[in-house]
């Protein structure tokens, strides 16, 4: 094989042209190996064969990451892709690129990987062909297969993709459970990793030597979402998830195959920061100009319902009326948040919609006291927006067929941004064949993967912005569609309403380096009132809740409290009123997985920055140094962090407020009381 640095730059060849550049396969020999590193050369990924079985294996500086692991497919109709197969001849490509985000963690990206290419053919048979495609970054790996025009292989039936991820070294891992009723929205489990079951991505392992692992894929469309299936000890397997057809995935060839990722790094932080593989695997921008794509915060009709003081269905307790809208509307000029969020405003929630599985929506008619033309003439007059909401109890096939109608109408009210919902047990996404007949699939599956894709597509075309509830995982498809622009996909703030039991205080921790290595979380946060439904109390200080504005990113971020509990609150209220939803880059500084995390986000286009912080149940003392800022300058620091008494076993609402003054060179000492946290605001010396 020839050494990377004899082979002539490809520059980031286009990746058709890649495709029309593989050799020939060569005759089958099991002691060929192809290797690409990374371009720092710490991390390698190689492809051999083991007994004519194709077989991979990742290392970092030498060291096992990912011990040898079996690759293959399950095909319909055609056999078992993976016995009796050499490899081709490799071919070499490499990136270094820089790219904007529209919006983002960080604005400036760079894309840096080298890639291998290599044909995997069968010796026997139709002689069948799967291409392996590995890059490489400083950071970690994405491979996927794909599947060239073939005679034997034009119709693909993929009834399970067979790609193993063996564990180098004893590790515990942090998972939720794939493939139950209740989707993604599972507290972590934190276990040995030789004791998952059946995970969802991204999955997070910490060996005994502290290195961090992360599985997860990139670039998710028209395929099935993968579970990690435990098999034996620390091995894994991909598990496509169920579909309504015979075989979960169908396409026709040519077709590449969603990114397998792997991203390692020393600590929990630098994870975060790997993370960028993600969108770094996918493809850039289809939708052309997307200034239209704006970072909004928004205020609701939400937390009421939630709270069962008012209703998302008609009625004395209807919320979503002309007259609580222009109220909120109101709330939101006068204190600068960008939309109204107004959720049970179209017919269709009366009854038992979710049993009923949304057959009565109707996504472009509004309840007889909700007057859309005159809540939309009050906003435009008020310069605010109203943030559109599409529940589909997962009746995805009723919402397709109603879509460019739901889309124009709000279209026509300029709303600039859409949340919609899936709000059904796992196996319940509704949609009908060629025939009527009622066909149930699942969330995280190919119908459904195309379906939200559909739904993009179809805002796109209106410049509306796409924020989905109960959806198919994030796997950094915002960069190729950037008005996809969060999504939930994990527990919510709604869990502290009424969930058994609430969120515990390690969940943000947890979410920070498990869920939001995926992408943006819609978590809906600001409950300064840290009461549920019925009283209960959140699990949570009031300093927290201000927190997790810097903590989980989203760039729809919510103030999802009562406008009457945040005139109680008014200095939490400041800081949820100052903290921006857009970062121009973004800082892990520091962090351990289900314990703590600290993050500091500079704003897009700005000289000031927020730092926030949060702590499991455990009360923490930690040194923040401000070495993020720029040298030789001071900024007024705000502070706003847990009091004296404070904590979830203490007064929650303990919370001090001051300020100090702060350079490169400071180092501050700060307490996180029990389920508590703080926030600063930075602004830049005169």
């Amino acid at each position: 094989m020839p050494r990377l640095r004899d082979i002539a730059r490809a520059g980031g060849l286009p990746f058709a042209a890649l495709a029309s550049a593989v050799a020939n396969p060569v005759a089958a020999r099991d002691d060929v190996t192809h290797k690409v590193c990374s371009p720092d050369e710490r991390i390698c990924f190689s492809l051999t064969t083991v007994d004519e079985i194709p077989t991979y294996s990742v290392t970092r500086d030498g060291q096992p990451v990912i011990a040898p692991s079996r690759l293959g497919f399950m095909l319909r109709g055609d056999g078992k892709f993976e016995h009796s197969t050499a490899l081709g001849d490799a071919t070499f490509a490499e990136a270094d690129r820089k790219w904007e985000q529209p919006w983002g963690e960080n604005r400036l990206m760079r894309e840096h990987y080298r890639e291998m290419r290599v044909p995997i053919v069968e010796l026997i048979g139709g002689k069948r062909r799967i291409d392996l495609i590995a890059r490489v970054f400083d950071t970690g790996v994405g491979f996927r297969f794909a599947f060239p025009d073939q005679e034997r292989l034009k119709d693909v039936r993929i009834d399970e993709e067979l790609t193993e991820f063996n564990i180098a070294g004893e590790a515990e891992a942090w998972w939720i459970t794939a493939g139950e009723w209740n989707r993604y929205e599972y507290l972590y489990n934190h276990t040995p990793a030789n004791q998952v079951g059946t995970a969802h991505t991204p999955i997070t392992f910490r060996r005994k030597d502290g290195l961090h692992i992360a599985i997860h894929e990139a670039a998710l469309v028209d395929y099935a979402a993968f579970w990690l299936q435990r098999i034996d000890g620390q091995r894994f397997r991909t598990r496509l998830s169920n579909s309504s057809e015979p075989s979960k995935v169908r396409r026709t060839a040519p077709f590449d195959t969603p990114w397998r990722t792997i991203i390692i790094a020393d600590d929990a932080p630098g994870l975060y920061a790997a993370a960028d593989i993600t969108l770094n695997l996918n493809e850039p921008n289809k939708l052309g100009d997307v200034s239209w794509v704006r970072p909004l915060k928004y205020i609701g009709i939400w937390w009421a319902m939630h709270l069962d003081q008012w209703s998302w269905n008609s009625g004395p307790k209807h919320g979503a009326t002309t007259a609580h809208a222009m109220q909120y509307i109101d709330f939101a000029a006068k204190h600068g948040f960008d939309a109204v969020l107004i959720e049970g405003w179209n017919v269709g929630w009366d009854g038992n919609w979710i049993g009923d599985h949304g057959r009565n929506f109707q996504f472009a008619k509004a309840y007889p006291d909700f007057d859309m033309d005159k809540v939309a003439a009050y906003a435009k007059a008020k310069g605010v927006a109203i943030m559109g909401h599409h529940e589909t109890a997962g009746n995805s096939g009723l919402y397709a067929e109603q879509l460019d109608a739901a889309m124009d109408y709000y279209a026509r009210y300029g709303v600039p941004s859409v949340k919609t919902g899936y709000v059904a047990d796992a196996g319940g996404v509704l949609h009908k064949d060629a025939a009527g007949n009622e066909i149930w699939d699942w969330h995280d599956g190919q119908w459904q993967s195309r379906h939200h894709l559909e739904v993009v597509l179809a805002a796109a075309k209106r410049h509306i912005s796409i924020n989905a509830h109960e959806p198919i995982k994030d796997t950094g498809l915002r960069r190729t569609y950037p008005n996809w622009v969060s999504r939930e996909g994990a527990r919510g703030m709604e869990y502290q309403a009424w969930g058994d039991p609430p969120n515990p205080p390690e969940h943000e921790t947890n979410l920070a380096f498990t869920r939001m290595l995926a992408g943006p979380m819609d978590f809906t946060p600001g409950i300064v009132s840290l009461t549920g439904k019925g009283g209960r109390a959140v699990p949570s200080t009031l300093a927290r809740q201000l927190a997790n504005y810097v903590v989980i990113y989203s760039p729809v971020q919510m103030a999802a409290d009562l406008p009457e509990n945040y005139a109680k609150h008014l200095d939490a209220f400041e800081f949820i009123k100052r903290v921006p939803a857009d970062w121009e880059r973004t800082r892990v500084l520091a962090g351990a997985i289900g314990d703590y995390a600290v993050f500091a986000r500079q704003r897009r286009g700005g000289q000031d920055w927020y730092v926030g912080g949060v702590t499991d149940e455990q009360a923490r003392e930690l040194t923040l140094d401000f070495g993020f800022l720029p040298a030789g300058k001071s900024y007024r620091a705000k502070i706003w962090r847990d009091g004296p008494g404070g904590g979830i076993g203490g007064d929650r609402f303990a919370m001090t407020v001051e300020e100090k003054t702060v350079t490169a060179t400071t180092k501050l000492p700060i307490r996180m009381e029990a389920g508590g946290g703080f926030a600063i605001a930075l602004t830049p010396g005169r």
